[in-house]
């Protein structure tokens, strides 16, 4: 359908704009090729430039054609003697005026710069028009959760909060700023009303985690028993490195170095999933309800693929902005 409107176009406006074309899209495709080191791409690229030289070479030919019908012919043989009863009358002055022809460098400038007005309002177009957000990328929102059933433990444990109220405290416009990286949005957001593992369901253990290109934000409330004095000492006796004990919005707290944990699933023909490894090294702030450390803790951890991680203040000022707006019920 395309090909049949270019066809339709006047010689000297679909000519100009298949130059245009083919020598944008030429150019660009070879520049990425080079810059990539993709040889399919480049042959694509050289397509589009033999085709541009093809009709270059189509609009030089036409020109020359042009100037030769316009060039003035050689002057007049010598008349030869015509009887007067031969000479025909004179055709009226309106039909010998030769016809004006429209100007080819004209409407090939006027196409050019039509085509070029429409790719401008193109590109130009998302950054122009104002947002009801200011301009800025729209994050994306936690799933509302409201008609889920939670587990007994959250019954019997009037302070816990849901996965969605965590997620609705953690999801917030300035994470990115607080993990040093402002120009990111969130790619992905959950919330979920778990249990702690191997307590057979009876403690509550809510979670929400937040994910951008460069870090992955997990936040998780447990509703046990065990102080962040306890947690230190259980601590002494694993694996975890780089513990550090301090005070966060007047509340014991400590921060220590740890792995993810990878865990692959097979679909496949009723195999079951392959073991358990270690993931990425990971940043956890761990800092109890109350500032009594009566029991109980809300954990901060921090991660990326690529093994970086970000300073420990950034958990610290997520810590700082997070949990109070975690609801009052698990102060």
């Amino acid at each position: 359908m395309l090909g049949f409107l270019v066809r339709l176009l006047p010689f000297w406006v679909r000519e100009p704009l298949l130059i245009l074309v083919g020598s944008v899209f030429g150019v660009r495709i070879m520049y990425l090729a080079h810059r990539d080191g993709e040889w399919v791409a480049a042959a694509i690229g050289l397509v589009f430039l033999v085709f541009t030289a093809v009709r270059v070479h189509t609009v030089a030919r036409a020109l020359r054609a042009r100037r030769a019908r316009r060039a003035p012919a050689p002057g007049p043989a010598p008349a030869a003697e015509v009887a007067p009863a031969a000479i025909a009358p004179a055709a009226p002055a309106v039909a010998v005026a030769a016809e004006k022809e429209p100007n080819a460098w004209g409407q090939a400038v006027a196409a050019v710069a039509v085509f070029a007005a429409l790719g401008a309002a193109l590109w130009l177009g998302p950054h122009l028009l104002p947002s009801d957000d200011g301009g800025a990328p729209r994050a994306v929102s936690c799933a509302g959760g409201e008609d889920e059933e939670l587990p007994g433990a959250y019954r019997k444990t009037p302070r816990a909060v849901t996965g969605d109220e965590l997620c609705s405290a953690l999801n917030r416009p300035d994470l990115p700023q607080l993990l040093g990286t402002p120009a990111e949005t969130a790619t992905a957001v959950s919330g979920t009303s778990n249990t702690a593992p191997l307590t057979d369901g009876k403690v509550a253990q809510p979670e929400a985690e937040v994910q951008f290109d460069t870090y992955t934000v997990n936040v998780s409330v447990t509703y046990n028993e065990l102080s962040i004095a306890q947690y230190v000492k259980l601590m002494e006796y694993g694996e975890e490195t780089d513990v550090r004990k301090l005070s966060v919005l007047g509340r014991p707290a400590v921060l220590a170095s740890g792995h993810t944990m990878k865990i692959e699933i097979n679909l496949g023909g009723g195999g079951s999933g392959g073991p358990v490894e270690q993931g990425p090294p990971a940043r956890t702030l761990s800092v109890a309800l109350d500032a009594k450390d009566r029991g109980g803790y809300c954990d901060i951890t921090v991660w990326s693929t690529s093994g970086a991680l970000p300073d420990d203040s950034a958990l610290l000022d997520i810590a700082e902005k997070v949990l109070p707006t975690i609801p009052d019920r698990t102060v």
